[in-house]
Protein backbone atom coordinates (compact mmCIF):
# COMPACT_ATOMS: atom_id res chain seq x y z
CA UNK A 1 0.00 0.00 0.00
CA UNK A 2 1.65 3.79 -1.08
CA UNK A 3 1.76 6.40 1.40
CA UNK A 4 1.27 9.61 1.29
CA UNK A 5 4.53 11.65 0.27
CA UNK A 6 2.37 15.28 1.07
CA UNK A 7 4.63 17.86 3.26
CA UNK A 8 3.42 18.41 7.11
CA UNK A 9 -0.25 19.87 6.84
CA UNK A 10 0.32 23.49 8.33
CA UNK A 11 -2.13 23.95 11.45
CA UNK A 12 -4.89 26.27 11.39
CA UNK A 13 -6.55 28.78 13.08
CA UNK A 14 -4.79 30.68 16.16
CA UNK A 15 -1.84 27.93 15.91
CA UNK A 16 -1.51 28.36 12.25
CA UNK A 17 -1.56 32.55 12.77
CA UNK A 18 1.29 32.23 15.30
CA UNK A 19 3.63 29.78 13.35
CA UNK A 20 3.34 31.02 9.60
CA UNK A 21 2.27 34.80 9.80
CA UNK A 22 5.51 36.25 8.29
CA UNK A 23 4.62 33.35 5.17
CA UNK A 24 0.75 34.74 4.93
CA UNK A 25 1.42 38.23 6.11
CA UNK A 26 4.14 38.35 3.06
CA UNK A 27 1.76 36.59 0.43
CA UNK A 28 -1.73 38.76 1.36
CA UNK A 29 0.15 41.81 0.76
CA UNK A 30 1.05 40.78 -2.70
CA UNK A 31 -2.85 39.36 -3.32
CA UNK A 32 -3.51 43.07 -2.24
CA UNK A 33 -1.46 44.77 -5.12
CA UNK A 34 -3.39 41.88 -7.34
CA UNK A 35 -6.41 42.92 -5.88
CA UNK A 36 -6.82 46.42 -5.73
CA UNK A 37 -7.37 47.74 -8.91
CA UNK A 38 -8.97 44.95 -10.21
CA UNK A 39 -11.62 45.38 -7.03
CA UNK A 40 -12.08 48.35 -8.29
CA UNK A 41 -12.59 48.07 -11.75
CA UNK A 42 -14.51 44.77 -11.92
CA UNK A 43 -17.27 47.48 -9.60
CA UNK A 44 -17.46 49.78 -12.11
CA UNK A 45 -17.65 47.49 -14.85
CA UNK A 46 -20.66 46.18 -13.16
CA UNK A 47 -22.36 49.42 -13.19
CA UNK A 48 -21.99 50.29 -9.30
CA UNK A 49 -19.29 52.43 -7.61
CA UNK A 50 -15.36 51.44 -7.10
CA UNK A 51 -15.71 51.37 -3.73
CA UNK A 52 -18.26 48.50 -3.93
CA UNK A 53 -15.21 46.24 -5.12
CA UNK A 54 -13.21 47.63 -2.11
CA UNK A 55 -15.79 46.74 0.38
CA UNK A 56 -16.59 43.16 -1.60
CA UNK A 57 -12.68 42.40 -1.15
CA UNK A 58 -12.42 43.58 2.40
CA UNK A 59 -15.60 41.52 3.74
CA UNK A 60 -13.78 38.37 1.74
CA UNK A 61 -10.82 38.67 3.10
CA UNK A 62 -11.58 39.59 7.35
CA UNK A 63 -15.06 38.13 7.47
CA UNK A 64 -14.79 34.89 5.09
CA UNK A 65 -11.50 33.92 5.62
CA UNK A 66 -12.34 32.78 9.45
CA UNK A 67 -15.21 31.13 8.45
CA UNK A 68 -15.24 29.50 5.39
CA UNK A 69 -14.39 25.66 3.91
CA UNK A 70 -10.71 26.14 2.11
CA UNK A 71 -7.19 27.28 3.07
CA UNK A 72 -5.64 29.45 0.70
CA UNK A 73 -8.20 30.52 -1.78
CA UNK A 74 -9.34 34.34 -2.06
CA UNK A 75 -12.19 35.63 -1.93
CA UNK A 76 -13.53 38.88 -3.54
CA UNK A 77 -15.00 40.24 -6.69
CA UNK A 78 -14.39 38.45 -9.55
CA UNK A 79 -14.72 39.04 -13.40
CA UNK A 80 -17.06 36.52 -13.92
CA UNK A 81 -19.95 38.07 -12.00
CA UNK A 82 -19.60 41.43 -14.14
CA UNK A 83 -22.73 40.66 -16.59
CA UNK A 84 -25.08 39.53 -14.30
CA UNK A 85 -24.60 42.16 -11.46
CA UNK A 86 -24.50 44.64 -14.51
CA UNK A 87 -27.72 43.04 -15.97
CA UNK A 88 -29.43 43.28 -12.47
CA UNK A 89 -28.46 46.88 -12.13
CA UNK A 90 -29.59 47.99 -15.70
CA UNK A 91 -32.69 46.50 -15.38
CA UNK A 92 -33.73 47.15 -11.62
CA UNK A 93 -33.16 50.31 -12.17
CA UNK A 94 -34.85 50.99 -15.38
CA UNK A 95 -31.78 53.81 -16.42
CA UNK A 96 -31.69 54.91 -12.73
CA UNK A 97 -27.74 54.05 -11.63
CA UNK A 98 -27.76 54.45 -8.04
CA UNK A 99 -31.89 53.13 -7.24
CA UNK A 100 -30.57 49.83 -9.62
CA UNK A 101 -27.23 49.66 -7.48
CA UNK A 102 -29.35 49.36 -4.52
CA UNK A 103 -31.37 47.07 -5.69
CA UNK A 104 -28.59 44.58 -6.94
CA UNK A 105 -27.72 45.26 -3.28
CA UNK A 106 -30.64 43.42 -2.19
CA UNK A 107 -30.44 41.05 -4.70
CA UNK A 108 -26.96 40.06 -3.81
CA UNK A 109 -28.08 40.08 0.24
CA UNK A 110 -30.77 37.46 -0.45
CA UNK A 111 -27.59 35.07 -3.23
CA UNK A 112 -25.76 35.43 -0.09
CA UNK A 113 -28.63 33.70 1.87
CA UNK A 114 -29.44 31.09 -0.45
CA UNK A 115 -25.61 30.58 -0.87
CA UNK A 116 -25.65 29.35 2.80
CA UNK A 117 -28.59 27.54 2.32
CA UNK A 118 -27.17 25.38 -0.54
CA UNK A 119 -23.91 24.63 2.14
CA UNK A 120 -26.06 24.34 5.25
CA UNK A 121 -28.48 21.41 3.87
CA UNK A 122 -25.16 20.03 1.81
CA UNK A 123 -26.21 20.63 -1.94
CA UNK A 124 -22.90 21.97 -2.70
CA UNK A 125 -22.30 18.71 -4.93
CA UNK A 126 -25.62 19.96 -6.80
CA UNK A 127 -22.40 22.47 -9.03
CA UNK A 128 -21.38 18.75 -10.68
CA UNK A 129 -25.01 19.20 -12.38
CA UNK A 130 -23.69 21.85 -14.85
CA UNK A 131 -22.12 19.60 -17.65
CA UNK A 132 -18.00 20.81 -17.67
CA UNK A 133 -18.31 22.04 -21.71
CA UNK A 134 -21.28 24.65 -20.42
CA UNK A 135 -19.61 25.74 -17.55
CA UNK A 136 -16.54 26.50 -19.90
CA UNK A 137 -19.10 28.16 -22.47
CA UNK A 138 -20.61 30.42 -19.97
CA UNK A 139 -17.29 31.81 -19.10
CA UNK A 140 -16.29 32.11 -22.04
CA UNK A 141 -19.41 34.04 -23.02
CA UNK A 142 -18.66 36.34 -19.90
CA UNK A 143 -15.23 36.82 -21.67
CA UNK A 144 -16.42 37.99 -24.54
CA UNK A 145 -19.22 40.71 -23.14
CA UNK A 146 -16.53 41.77 -20.76
CA UNK A 147 -14.24 42.64 -23.81
CA UNK A 148 -16.94 44.36 -25.52
CA UNK A 149 -18.19 46.63 -22.93
CA UNK A 150 -14.31 47.23 -21.56
CA UNK A 151 -12.36 47.81 -25.02
CA UNK A 152 -14.35 51.30 -25.53
CA UNK A 153 -13.53 52.20 -22.02
CA UNK A 154 -9.70 50.97 -22.99
CA UNK A 155 -9.87 53.80 -26.13
CA UNK A 156 -11.56 56.41 -24.26
CA UNK A 157 -14.58 56.23 -26.45
CA UNK A 158 -18.22 56.09 -25.50
CA UNK A 159 -20.13 54.13 -28.12
CA UNK A 160 -23.54 54.84 -29.14
CA UNK A 161 -25.21 51.17 -28.79
CA UNK A 162 -28.10 49.76 -27.16
CA UNK A 163 -27.51 46.19 -26.91
CA UNK A 164 -24.23 44.08 -27.04
CA UNK A 165 -24.18 42.97 -30.77
CA UNK A 166 -24.67 46.73 -31.51
CA UNK A 167 -21.61 47.48 -28.96
CA UNK A 168 -19.46 44.52 -30.43
CA UNK A 169 -20.24 46.34 -33.79
CA UNK A 170 -19.24 49.84 -32.78
CA UNK A 171 -15.24 48.40 -31.90
CA UNK A 172 -13.98 49.33 -34.78
CA UNK A 173 -15.07 52.81 -34.62
CA UNK A 174 -13.95 53.60 -30.90
CA UNK A 175 -10.15 52.41 -32.64
CA UNK A 176 -10.69 54.79 -35.45
CA UNK A 177 -11.97 57.09 -33.05
CA UNK A 178 -9.81 56.72 -30.08
CA UNK A 179 -8.59 59.49 -27.42
CA UNK A 180 -5.29 59.49 -28.15
CA UNK A 181 -3.77 60.20 -24.31
CA UNK A 182 -6.49 57.69 -22.91
CA UNK A 183 -5.66 54.53 -25.56
CA UNK A 184 -2.07 55.16 -24.78
CA UNK A 185 -2.84 54.41 -21.20
CA UNK A 186 -4.88 51.68 -22.06
CA UNK A 187 -3.13 50.10 -24.59
CA UNK A 188 0.30 49.80 -22.64
CA UNK A 189 -1.14 48.67 -20.04
CA UNK A 190 -3.39 45.74 -22.06
CA UNK A 191 0.62 44.97 -23.76
CA UNK A 192 2.29 45.06 -20.09
CA UNK A 193 -0.43 42.48 -19.06
CA UNK A 194 0.42 40.22 -22.23
CA UNK A 195 4.44 40.46 -21.95
CA UNK A 196 3.98 39.79 -18.19
CA UNK A 197 2.54 36.52 -18.65
CA UNK A 198 5.24 35.25 -20.92
CA UNK A 199 8.48 36.31 -18.39
CA UNK A 200 9.91 33.35 -17.58
CA UNK A 201 12.57 35.74 -14.74
CA UNK A 202 11.31 34.51 -11.48
CA UNK A 203 12.15 37.54 -9.85
CA UNK A 204 9.48 40.20 -12.04
CA UNK A 205 7.13 37.29 -11.93
CA UNK A 206 7.08 38.15 -8.54
CA UNK A 207 6.33 42.05 -9.08
CA UNK A 208 2.34 41.49 -9.97
CA UNK A 209 1.37 42.59 -13.14
CA UNK A 210 -1.97 44.51 -12.30
CA UNK A 211 0.07 46.86 -10.04
CA UNK A 212 2.69 47.91 -12.78
CA UNK A 213 -0.85 48.91 -14.99
CA UNK A 214 -1.71 50.74 -12.03
CA UNK A 215 1.42 52.45 -11.52
CA UNK A 216 2.71 53.43 -14.84
CA UNK A 217 -1.33 54.51 -15.40
CA UNK A 218 -0.93 57.37 -12.56
CA UNK A 219 2.19 58.64 -13.76
CA UNK A 220 0.82 59.10 -17.38
CA UNK A 221 -2.49 60.53 -15.76
CA UNK A 222 -0.09 62.98 -14.07
CA UNK A 223 1.64 63.45 -16.99
CA UNK A 224 -1.46 63.95 -19.02
CA UNK A 225 -2.82 66.12 -16.51
CA UNK A 226 -5.90 64.21 -16.34
CA UNK A 227 -6.77 65.65 -12.87
CA UNK A 228 -8.11 68.70 -14.75
CA UNK A 229 -10.59 69.17 -17.57
CA UNK A 230 -8.52 70.44 -20.69
CA UNK A 231 -7.97 69.86 -24.84
CA UNK A 232 -4.65 68.56 -25.47
CA UNK A 233 -3.25 68.49 -29.45
CA UNK A 234 -1.81 65.51 -31.29
CA UNK A 235 1.51 66.86 -33.07
CA UNK A 236 0.98 68.27 -36.57
CA UNK A 237 3.55 65.55 -38.32
CA UNK A 238 1.78 62.78 -35.85
CA UNK A 239 -1.87 63.91 -37.02
CA UNK A 240 -0.93 64.23 -40.53
CA UNK A 241 0.63 60.57 -40.75
CA UNK A 242 -2.58 59.21 -39.08
CA UNK A 243 -5.42 61.64 -39.57
CA UNK A 244 -7.97 58.67 -39.55
CA UNK A 245 -6.96 57.30 -36.36
CA UNK A 246 -5.56 60.49 -33.73
CA UNK A 247 -6.88 63.38 -33.35
CA UNK A 248 -7.45 66.41 -30.67
CA UNK A 249 -9.96 65.08 -27.47
CA UNK A 250 -10.73 66.27 -24.40
CA UNK A 251 -9.49 64.81 -21.04
CA UNK A 252 -9.83 65.74 -17.67
CA UNK A 253 -11.01 63.98 -14.20
CA UNK A 254 -13.84 62.29 -15.63
CA UNK A 255 -11.39 59.59 -16.87
CA UNK A 256 -10.11 58.76 -13.36
CA UNK A 257 -11.60 56.49 -10.55
CA UNK A 258 -14.03 58.63 -8.73
CA UNK A 259 -13.88 57.76 -4.86
CA UNK A 260 -15.26 58.93 -1.60
CA UNK A 261 -11.77 60.65 0.21
CA UNK A 262 -14.16 59.60 3.19
CA UNK A 263 -14.51 55.64 3.67
CA UNK A 264 -17.91 55.70 5.69
CA UNK A 265 -19.24 57.89 2.92
CA UNK A 266 -19.28 54.93 0.76
CA UNK A 267 -21.38 52.54 2.57
CA UNK A 268 -24.70 52.05 1.25
CA UNK A 269 -27.90 50.10 2.16
CA UNK A 270 -29.82 47.53 0.00
CA UNK A 271 -33.61 48.69 -1.11
CA UNK A 272 -35.66 45.37 -0.65
CA UNK A 273 -38.67 47.16 -2.59
CA UNK A 274 -38.70 44.96 -5.51
CA UNK A 275 -37.97 41.76 -3.71
CA UNK A 276 -41.59 40.50 -5.38
CA UNK A 277 -40.97 41.29 -9.17
CA UNK A 278 -39.61 38.72 -11.53
CA UNK A 279 -36.38 40.60 -12.65
CA UNK A 280 -35.25 40.77 -8.70
CA UNK A 281 -35.57 36.81 -8.42
CA UNK A 282 -34.08 36.43 -12.20
CA UNK A 283 -31.21 38.63 -10.66
CA UNK A 284 -30.83 37.10 -7.60
CA UNK A 285 -30.47 33.20 -8.77
CA UNK A 286 -27.75 34.76 -11.77
CA UNK A 287 -25.60 35.74 -8.88
CA UNK A 288 -26.38 32.50 -7.02
CA UNK A 289 -25.70 30.52 -9.60
CA UNK A 290 -22.51 32.22 -11.23
CA UNK A 291 -21.06 32.88 -7.96
CA UNK A 292 -21.71 28.97 -6.69
CA UNK A 293 -20.78 27.72 -9.74
CA UNK A 294 -17.63 29.46 -9.92
CA UNK A 295 -16.33 29.35 -6.47
CA UNK A 296 -16.77 25.66 -6.38
CA UNK A 297 -15.18 25.25 -9.52
CA UNK A 298 -12.05 27.80 -7.95
CA UNK A 299 -12.35 25.50 -4.70
CA UNK A 300 -11.79 22.18 -6.59
CA UNK A 301 -8.85 23.69 -9.04
CA UNK A 302 -7.26 25.19 -6.13
CA UNK A 303 -7.12 21.96 -4.12
CA UNK A 304 -4.98 20.37 -6.74
CA UNK A 305 -2.78 22.88 -6.68
CA UNK A 306 -2.02 22.82 -3.24
CA UNK A 307 1.20 21.23 -1.85
CA UNK A 308 -0.28 20.02 1.62
CA UNK A 309 -3.32 17.82 -1.06
CA UNK A 310 -5.66 19.89 1.57
CA UNK A 311 -9.46 19.03 0.45
CA UNK A 312 -12.08 22.11 0.69
CA UNK A 313 -14.92 21.40 2.30
CA UNK A 314 -17.34 22.55 -0.17
CA UNK A 315 -20.57 22.89 1.34
CA UNK A 316 -19.04 24.34 4.39
CA UNK A 317 -16.85 27.43 1.74
CA UNK A 318 -20.43 27.70 -0.29
CA UNK A 319 -21.69 28.86 3.00
CA UNK A 320 -18.55 31.07 3.80
CA UNK A 321 -18.96 32.85 0.72
CA UNK A 322 -22.76 33.49 1.32
CA UNK A 323 -22.34 34.87 4.19
CA UNK A 324 -19.68 36.94 3.16
CA UNK A 325 -21.94 37.81 0.27
CA UNK A 326 -24.85 38.90 2.47
CA UNK A 327 -22.65 41.02 4.55
CA UNK A 328 -21.39 42.93 1.60
CA UNK A 329 -24.63 43.50 0.37
CA UNK A 330 -25.63 44.64 3.34
CA UNK A 331 -23.03 47.29 3.25
CA UNK A 332 -22.66 48.41 -0.35
CA UNK A 333 -20.16 45.88 -1.57
CA UNK A 334 -20.97 43.81 -4.87
CA UNK A 335 -20.93 39.86 -4.55
CA UNK A 336 -17.82 37.45 -3.92
CA UNK A 337 -16.74 34.61 -5.19
CA UNK A 338 -13.29 32.41 -4.34
CA UNK A 339 -11.21 33.66 -7.22
CA UNK A 340 -9.17 30.99 -9.42
CA UNK A 341 -6.18 33.16 -10.38
CA UNK A 342 -5.44 35.05 -7.39
CA UNK A 343 -6.03 31.83 -5.08
CA UNK A 344 -3.18 30.38 -7.46
CA UNK A 345 -1.11 33.24 -6.65
CA UNK A 346 -1.27 33.08 -3.43
CA UNK A 347 -0.26 29.63 -3.63
CA UNK A 348 2.85 30.54 -5.67
CA UNK A 349 3.41 33.59 -2.93
CA UNK A 350 4.18 30.70 -0.48
CA UNK A 351 0.74 30.98 1.00
CA UNK A 352 0.10 28.18 4.36
CA UNK A 353 -3.55 29.17 5.53
CA UNK A 354 -6.30 31.20 5.30
CA UNK A 355 -4.82 33.98 7.43
CA UNK A 356 -3.28 34.94 3.66
CA UNK A 357 -6.53 35.85 2.70
CA UNK A 358 -7.24 37.94 5.92
CA UNK A 359 -4.51 40.22 5.54
CA UNK A 360 -4.97 40.99 1.98
CA UNK A 361 -8.60 41.93 3.14
CA UNK A 362 -6.50 43.97 5.96
CA UNK A 363 -4.66 45.17 3.82
CA UNK A 364 -7.31 46.74 1.41
CA UNK A 365 -8.47 48.25 4.25
CA UNK A 366 -5.77 50.05 5.33
CA UNK A 367 -5.11 51.05 1.87
CA UNK A 368 -8.71 52.46 1.24
CA UNK A 369 -8.59 54.73 4.77
CA UNK A 370 -5.35 55.83 4.88
CA UNK A 371 -4.41 56.76 0.90
CA UNK A 372 -8.06 56.99 -1.24
CA UNK A 373 -6.54 60.20 -3.04
CA UNK A 374 -3.72 57.38 -4.76
CA UNK A 375 -7.26 55.75 -6.02
CA UNK A 376 -9.10 58.41 -7.15
CA UNK A 377 -5.57 59.24 -9.67
CA UNK A 378 -5.91 55.88 -11.21
CA UNK A 379 -7.16 56.04 -14.54
CA UNK A 380 -10.21 54.13 -15.77
CA UNK A 381 -8.29 53.16 -18.85
CA UNK A 382 -5.52 51.06 -16.64
CA UNK A 383 -8.40 49.41 -14.98
CA UNK A 384 -10.20 48.67 -18.37
CA UNK A 385 -7.16 47.21 -19.58
CA UNK A 386 -7.32 44.49 -16.76
CA UNK A 387 -10.70 43.72 -17.51
CA UNK A 388 -10.09 43.44 -21.44
CA UNK A 389 -7.13 41.66 -20.31
CA UNK A 390 -9.38 39.33 -17.67
CA UNK A 391 -11.78 38.47 -20.71
CA UNK A 392 -9.52 37.34 -23.21
CA UNK A 393 -8.40 35.25 -20.81
CA UNK A 394 -11.49 33.47 -20.35
CA UNK A 395 -12.17 33.74 -23.90
CA UNK A 396 -8.77 32.83 -25.42
CA UNK A 397 -8.46 30.92 -28.72
CA UNK A 398 -6.65 27.94 -25.98
CA UNK A 399 -10.05 27.39 -24.46
CA UNK A 400 -11.72 26.55 -27.62
CA UNK A 401 -8.97 24.60 -28.94
CA UNK A 402 -8.61 22.84 -25.12
CA UNK A 403 -12.56 22.24 -25.28
CA UNK A 404 -12.06 21.01 -29.11
CA UNK A 405 -9.66 17.84 -28.07
CA UNK A 406 -12.32 16.70 -25.77
CA UNK A 407 -14.59 16.19 -28.65
CA UNK A 408 -17.01 17.77 -31.13
CA UNK A 409 -20.03 17.21 -29.15
CA UNK A 410 -18.17 18.92 -26.56
CA UNK A 411 -17.32 21.67 -28.45
CA UNK A 412 -20.60 21.71 -29.58
CA UNK A 413 -22.68 22.34 -26.58
CA UNK A 414 -19.50 24.99 -25.59
CA UNK A 415 -20.36 26.95 -29.01
CA UNK A 416 -23.98 26.61 -28.12
CA UNK A 417 -23.68 27.96 -24.63
CA UNK A 418 -21.60 30.80 -25.80
CA UNK A 419 -24.46 31.99 -28.20
CA UNK A 420 -26.88 31.31 -25.91
CA UNK A 421 -25.14 33.54 -23.42
CA UNK A 422 -24.68 36.31 -26.11
CA UNK A 423 -28.02 36.69 -27.62
CA UNK A 424 -30.13 35.82 -24.61
CA UNK A 425 -28.82 36.17 -21.18
CA UNK A 426 -27.23 33.90 -18.44
CA UNK A 427 -29.40 31.51 -17.50
CA UNK A 428 -30.95 31.22 -20.47
CA UNK A 429 -28.25 30.55 -22.31
CA UNK A 430 -27.24 27.87 -19.71
CA UNK A 431 -30.46 26.11 -19.71
CA UNK A 432 -30.13 26.08 -23.70
CA UNK A 433 -26.53 24.19 -23.55
CA UNK A 434 -27.76 21.67 -20.81
CA UNK A 435 -30.69 21.15 -22.91
CA UNK A 436 -28.81 20.17 -25.89
CA UNK A 437 -26.82 18.06 -23.74
CA UNK A 438 -29.30 15.71 -22.95
CA UNK A 439 -31.11 15.59 -26.45
CA UNK A 440 -27.58 14.01 -27.21
CA UNK A 441 -27.33 11.88 -24.99
CA UNK A 442 -31.14 10.83 -25.56
CA UNK A 443 -30.02 9.97 -29.25
CA UNK A 444 -27.34 7.84 -28.29
CA UNK A 445 -29.84 5.71 -27.14
CA UNK A 446 -29.90 6.68 -23.16
CA UNK A 447 -33.34 5.81 -21.88
CA UNK A 448 -35.38 8.76 -19.70
CA UNK A 449 -35.52 6.48 -16.60
CA UNK A 450 -31.27 6.12 -16.66
CA UNK A 451 -30.67 9.70 -17.80
CA UNK A 452 -31.77 10.70 -14.19
CA UNK A 453 -30.96 7.48 -12.26
CA UNK A 454 -27.52 5.97 -12.51
CA UNK A 455 -26.98 1.99 -11.31
CA UNK A 456 -23.78 0.77 -9.38
CA UNK A 457 -22.75 -1.47 -7.01
CA UNK A 458 -20.17 -1.30 -4.79
CA UNK A 459 -18.48 -4.12 -3.39
CA UNK A 460 -17.70 -4.73 0.73
CA UNK A 461 -15.80 -1.33 1.61
CA UNK A 462 -14.26 -3.09 4.78
CA UNK A 463 -11.92 -4.97 2.45
CA UNK A 464 -9.15 -3.84 1.05
CA UNK A 465 -9.65 -4.53 -2.33
CA UNK A 466 -13.12 -2.10 -3.45
CA UNK A 467 -14.53 -2.25 -6.73
CA UNK A 468 -17.29 -0.48 -7.75
CA UNK A 469 -18.86 -1.51 -10.62
CA UNK A 470 -21.20 0.89 -13.49
CA UNK A 471 -24.32 -0.71 -14.94
CA UNK A 472 -25.76 1.56 -17.98
CA UNK A 473 -25.23 5.33 -18.05
CA UNK A 474 -23.26 7.66 -16.20
CA UNK A 475 -24.26 11.34 -17.07
CA UNK A 476 -24.22 14.47 -15.37
CA UNK A 477 -27.30 14.18 -14.75
CA UNK A 478 -27.41 11.22 -12.99
CA UNK A 479 -23.93 10.60 -11.23
CA UNK A 480 -24.50 12.38 -7.86
CA UNK A 481 -24.62 9.51 -5.62
CA UNK A 482 -21.34 7.68 -7.49
CA UNK A 483 -19.80 11.09 -6.60
CA UNK A 484 -21.12 10.83 -2.87
CA UNK A 485 -20.00 6.79 -2.23
CA UNK A 486 -16.72 7.73 -4.02
CA UNK A 487 -15.84 10.93 -2.14
CA UNK A 488 -17.01 8.67 1.34
CA UNK A 489 -14.70 5.88 0.55
CA UNK A 490 -11.96 5.31 3.55
CA UNK A 491 -8.97 6.18 2.35
CA UNK A 492 -5.65 3.35 1.91
CA UNK A 493 -7.65 1.08 0.25
CA UNK A 494 -7.34 -0.50 -3.33
CA UNK A 495 -10.01 0.88 -5.80
CA UNK A 496 -10.94 -0.69 -8.93
CA UNK A 497 -13.34 1.03 -11.43
CA UNK A 498 -15.08 -0.99 -13.33
CA UNK A 499 -16.53 0.48 -16.37
CA UNK A 500 -17.36 -3.31 -18.50
CA UNK A 501 -21.08 -2.75 -18.32
CA UNK A 502 -21.12 0.63 -18.54
CA UNK A 503 -23.18 2.00 -21.69
CA UNK A 504 -22.40 5.67 -21.94
CA UNK A 505 -20.11 7.90 -19.44
CA UNK A 506 -20.14 11.52 -20.40
CA UNK A 507 -17.10 14.28 -19.97
CA UNK A 508 -18.33 15.60 -16.71
CA UNK A 509 -17.95 11.88 -14.90
CA UNK A 510 -14.69 11.17 -16.76
CA UNK A 511 -13.23 14.68 -15.40
CA UNK A 512 -14.24 13.57 -11.95
CA UNK A 513 -13.21 10.60 -12.14
CA UNK A 514 -10.13 11.35 -13.24
CA UNK A 515 -9.34 13.79 -10.47
CA UNK A 516 -11.38 11.22 -7.78
CA UNK A 517 -8.19 8.54 -8.78
CA UNK A 518 -5.60 11.45 -8.55
CA UNK A 519 -7.28 12.55 -5.47
CA UNK A 520 -7.24 9.40 -3.92
CA UNK A 521 -3.61 8.11 -4.67
CA UNK A 522 -2.31 10.96 -3.04
CA UNK A 523 -4.09 10.07 0.52
CA UNK A 524 -2.48 7.10 0.41
CA UNK A 525 -4.66 4.57 -1.78
CA UNK A 526 -4.53 2.66 -5.01
CA UNK A 527 -6.86 2.97 -7.54
CA UNK A 528 -7.45 1.68 -11.36
CA UNK A 529 -9.91 1.84 -14.12
CA UNK A 530 -10.87 -1.28 -16.50
CA UNK A 531 -13.56 -1.62 -19.06
CA UNK A 532 -12.01 -3.00 -22.30
CA UNK A 533 -15.98 -2.13 -23.71
CA UNK A 534 -16.12 1.23 -23.73
CA UNK A 535 -14.83 3.75 -26.76
CA UNK A 536 -13.67 7.12 -26.55
CA UNK A 537 -15.57 9.82 -28.73
CA UNK A 538 -11.94 11.79 -29.49
CA UNK A 539 -8.21 10.87 -28.29
CA UNK A 540 -8.25 13.24 -25.72
CA UNK A 541 -8.16 11.43 -21.67
CA UNK A 542 -11.43 12.79 -20.54
CA UNK A 543 -13.47 12.19 -23.27
CA UNK A 544 -16.82 10.59 -23.38
CA UNK A 545 -17.43 7.12 -23.75
CA UNK A 546 -19.36 4.76 -25.44
CA UNK A 547 -20.10 1.02 -25.35
CA UNK A 548 -18.84 -0.54 -29.04
CA UNK A 549 -21.90 -1.56 -30.63
CA UNK A 550 -20.68 -4.77 -31.45
CA UNK A 551 -20.01 -5.64 -27.43
CA UNK A 552 -23.44 -4.35 -26.72
CA UNK A 553 -25.27 -6.47 -29.75
CA UNK A 554 -23.57 -9.89 -28.00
Amino acid sequence: MSTSTSPTVPETGLAGLKKYWKDDLISGFLIFLIALPLSLGIAMASGLPPMAGILSAIVGGMLVSRINGSFVTIAGPAAGLIVVILDAVEKLGEGDAMAGYRYALAAIVIAGILQVLIGFFKLGSLSSFFPTSVVHGMLAAIGIIIMTKQIHVMFGVKPDAHSLFESMGQIPHSIMNMNAEIATIGLLGFMIMVIWAQLKQPLLKKIPAPIIVVALGIFLGMYFDLGHQHIYHVPEQLNKLTADVVHDGKVGPNYLVDISDHFLSSIHFPDFSKIATVEFWIAVISICLVGSLESLLTAIAVDKLDPYKRVTNLDKDIMGIGTGNAVSGLIGGTAMISEVVRSSANITNGAKTGWANFFHGACMLLFVVLFPQVIHSIPLAALAALLVYTGFHLAAPREFNKVLKVGSEQFFMFIVTIIGVLATDLLIGVAIGIVVKLIIHMLRGVSLKNLFKIHYSVSDIEQDNVTVKLDGSALFTNFLPLKKTLDTLPHGKHVTLDLSNAYLIDHTVMEYMHDFMHHYEDHGGKCKQIGDAIHTFSNHDLAARIMKRETRNQ
